[in-house]
């Protein structure tokens, strides 16, 4: 469940000097879905790895993928899932590498690229990131933050019924020790409390221990594993009922992680303590969208909004600054390392 791979390649050639890159002269590269200060970074950055960008706003589709026509390789944006026409349409258009924007590449066929003649490969980015997101969720979730907000918004300054618990006091289960989750770990230990993690491939110095009884010990879970097939509904009824009374769930790593039903009949029976989760099955069309004036059809996501104790982002972890330089400049590192002959291609 490491975020290993193509993500730890990429930091490889994210460290990489770039005088060896800029021996590739004049590489042309298509992004979809660029935002505007995607847009400014790659405009700066380009140059001096001899690349030309050629940026749309638009997300990748069918009907689009002939503005990658002459370049070999594109980069996409993780917003927007890539239908397997978009994909056999950029081979038709010649490319033949797609760079996601993401640590994880679960929106796209990856067997459907490679069957079309596309490499497929990841961005790392700061840890950090998503890191500091997650450590901010648990104290959210563990002092009651969605409801005293809540309360205070209202004027109703009084104090909660249920008081708060310290993280010095609690057993934190972190699921996927990769890059993020080892960076959960070493924040962790600043806290004083006890650690537990799983992973199918042990690589940190942190209390290792099966999935099973990390649920059973554990006053909170965090998700830091990629989405596979095996990882999917990774917390389903069967193991949700063998969590620890009372804990609390935290999942940035990618919605499907969890069966969302089998967490919510948890949450409403008052099993589990609550839950912040910044990533949600089916956030696709909802996420990143203005739904202030339309109705939710996710009704999942309206159910676990009505909760106290469920705190809900946007998939927003990921979303700062540093992580953003480190995303621009890994792109045109990973395109020009296709262009050379260097990448991973699993």
């Amino acid at each position: 469940m490491s975020s290993s791979g193509p993500t730890r390649a990429a930091v490889r050639r994210g460290r990489a000097s770039t005088s060896s890159s800029r021996a590739v002269s004049a590489t042309g590269i298509t992004i979809y879905g660029c935002e505007p200060d995607e847009a400014l970074l790659f405009r700066e950055m380009a140059p001096r790895f001899g690349v030309v960008p050629a940026m749309t706003k638009e997300a990748l589709t069918e009907a689009n993928a002939g503005l990658a026509a002459g370049n070999r390789c594109v980069s996409i944006g993780h917003k927007t899932r890539v239908t397997r026409a978009a994909l056999t349409a950029l081979s038709r258009a010649g490319v033949r590498y797609v760079s996601t924007r993401s640590v994880g590449c679960d929106h796209i066929d990856v067997n459907h690229a490679k069957s079309v003649g596309i490499s497929v490969g990841t961005v790392a980015y700061s840890p950090d990131s998503v890191a500091d997101y997650a450590l901010m969720m648990m104290l959210m979730a563990v002092r009651h933050a969605k409801a005293t907000v809540r309360r205070t918004d209202t004027h109703d300054y009084r104090l909660g019924e249920t008081r708060g618990r310290e993280l010095r006091d609690l057993t934190v289960g972190v699921v996927g020790t990769g890059r993020i989750g080892t960076a959960v770990i070493d924040r962790l230990r600043g806290f004083g409390c006890r650690v537990l993690a799983y992973d199918h491939r042990p690589g940190t110095a942190a209390e290792h221990t099966s999935v099973d009884e990390l649920l059973r010990l554990s006053d909170i879970v965090t998700l830091h594993t990629p989405l596979t097939a095996e990882t999917r509904h990774l917390l389903d009824h069967r193991r949700i009922e063998r969590m620890k009374e009372g804990a609390f769930v935290v999942n940035t790593g990618r919605g499907p992680l969890i069966d969302t039903e089998a967490l919510l009949s948890a949450l409403e029976s008052g099993r589990l303590g609550g839950a912040a989760l910044d990533v949600l099955d089916g956030e696709e069309g909802v996420f990143y969208t203005d739904c202030r004036n339309k109705p939710i059809e996710n009704r999942s996501l309206s159910r676990l909004q009505e909760l106290p104790n469920v705190f809900i982002s946007p998939h927003t972890a990921y979303y700062t600054d540093h992580a953003l330089s480190d995303t621009v400049r890994n792109t045109l590192i990973n395109c020009l390392d296709f262009e050379s002959g260097k990448t991973w291609t699993g």
